[in-house]
């Protein structure tokens, strides 16, 4: 079947839609046979590549169109990490403060001194829950809340990183939620979403959930690193992640780290924003001082979840050492399970978003859009 590619693509970008087609094709082309996908890319601040195509169902009868929202899974980190910016750079939260100087539950069982930077940066030892919970626990936000307030670390607070892959959501979006008073998906569409025209959302309506692209989900298991503690809380549970309900109730609830959906053309809008000064549609959205800030890099080296070494701001995966966005040390993003990313370049001014609905097994790094981003800057 062939598959029709819609949106534009400018001729200096021709590599990039062959790429793009090229993903298409059946693994025995040397394709990956997706089946729905979106690719955008920003020059500051501009779209200047957007396509799409495929299909957004599994019966391949509906297109994917530039209405289709996708599940962005852990690329939600990225935005979850600009909410908690912009407290920082309005004053209203430091990255050096306690957690516990605005969440005072959070100080039990030696947790008192975690820093908002650790936090945000995998380490405060509280990957995922390693005692029998009931994966409904993850759509009660409060109880959530208190157990991660309640738990102790799963290894010592600052030694390294263990990525927090649904809790991370639950300890930023409380952290906001104390400090703002607002939940952190709703102040994402009153303060960026809505004003810029953003397609993007933490906590799904139920009117957008028939634009939503059906999953397929990956057929091999992804490749962890040594099984530890903290990696068996974060993945290897029964209840490492939220079940017990239905796909539309995991929609409508805010899950900061993992149940963000969007378009490619809205992260990319959004991400290109970081890329170029921080202003989107002549609003501040960070400034260069609070982008700084957010995606200095506060530890580097083996992560004990996730079987890498990574460079981590505050909730932003930085691009060294793996550089899975493009070429250069300075790009920072987030990926999510599946194969979803978004990056921003602020020393190019290039920023780019890729969304699917087959998802890989790549915890990191899917080499679909790694090798669209890279086509990208060969062809700047």
């Amino acid at each position: 079947m062939t598959v029709e590619i819609t949106g534009f693509c400018p001729d200096r970008f021709t590599r990039v839609r062959e790429t793009f087609e090229a993903n298409f094709a059946d693994t025995t082309a040397g394709g990956t046979g997706e089946l729905g996908a979106r690719f955008s890319l920003a020059i500051d601040g501009e779209i200047v590549v957007d396509l799409m195509g495929g299909f957004a169902d599994r019966k391949r009868e509906v297109p994917f169109g530039p209405d289709t929202l996708t599940a962005l899974f852990s690329t939600t980190k990225a935005v979850a990490a600009l909410m908690v910016a912009r407290l920082v750079d309005e004053g209203r939260l430091a990255y050096d403060q306690r957690v516990a100087d605005v969440w005072p539950e959070f100080a039990q069982n030696g947790k008192q001194d975690v820093t908002v930077e650790q936090a945000l940066s995998h380490q405060a030892g509280l990957s995922g829950f390693p005692d029998e919970t009931d994966p409904a626990l993850w759509f009660d936000w409060d109880a959530t809340c208190a157990k991660l307030a309640a738990m102790a670390p799963l290894f010592p607070i600052g030694s390294a990183s263990g990525y927090h892959p649904v809790t991370f959501g639950y300890i930023a979006g409380e952290i906001f939620r104390r400090v703002d008073g607002r939940t952190m998906g709703t102040a994402l569409r009153e303060d960026i979403a809505v004003p810029c025209g953003l397609d993007l959302w933490i906590g799904l309506p139920d009117s957008e959930h028939g634009r939503v692209a059906d999953l397929m989900r990956p057929t091999a298991l992804p490749r962890f690193g040594e099984i530890n503690p903290a990696l068996t809380a974060a993945f290897l549970k029964p209840w490492s992640s939220p079940g017990g309900k239905g796909a539309a109730e995991w929609r409508r609830v805010e899950i900061p780290s993992a149940n963000g959906h969007a378009t490619a053309a809205a992260l990319a809008r959004l991400m290109g924003a970081l890329a170029s000064g921080g202003t989107l549609d002549g609003r501040s959205i960070l400034t260069p001082a609070g982008i700084r800030a957010a995606t200095a890099e506060r530890i580097r080296g083996q992560d004990l979840v996730l079987p890498f070494e990574i460079s981590w701001g505050a909730g932003f995966m930085r691009n060294a050492p793996n550089l899975f966005y493009g070429p250069t040390d300075e790009a920072f993003g987030h990926s999510g399970w599946g194969g979803s990313c978004a990056f921003a370049d602020p020393t190019r001014g290039v920023a780019g978003a890729y969304v699917m609905n087959k998802q890989g097994n790549a915890l990191i790094g899917d080499p679909r859009p790694v090798r669209l981003i890279q086509a990208a800057y060969a062809s700047l």
